[in-house]
């Protein structure tokens, strides 16, 4: 039997996989956005805008190479999907997690709205 995955989990492994593709296929192009990331509050009506430049412009550069998805939980807050990942990874600087929670709302397969808190990246000694 093959269990589907959730829209929430289908965007971090989106963003795992650096797949721009899958992220565009999972958000509404006009979806309500806004994040928390340390030190800044990020906001947009634009699946392009946040993919191209929030996700892979600003939080997850080319030269951030995200190692594994060392998490996915998925549940429910009433009509609401909740998913929280963690990320290992690895720049210049060293080895890092990196972890977000996520709350969305999906209408016709497709996130519609979309609220994010990072927890920054969180230096870690390298295995």
């Amino acid at each position: 039997m093959t269990m589907t995955m959730t829209a929430g989990e289908r965007f971090a492994r989106g963003i795992a996989a650096k797949d721009a593709p899958a992220l565009f296929e999972v958000l509404a192009p006009d979806l309500e956005f806004r994040a928390i990331t340390p030190g800044r509050f990020w906001e947009s009506r634009s699946a392009a805008e946040v993919v191209n430049d929030m996700i892979f412009g600003r939080w997850f550069e080319p030269s951030d190479k995200i190692e594994a998805l060392e998490a996915v939980e998925c549940g429910a807050v009433v009509d609401r999907e909740r998913v929280l990942y963690r990320f290992r990874v690895h720049n210049d600087e060293g080895a890092f997690v990196v972890e977000q929670q996520a709350y969305l709302r999906v209408r016709d397969d497709a996130i519609v709205w979309l609220q994010i808190m990072c927890s920054g990246y969180v230096p870690v000694s390298p295995d």
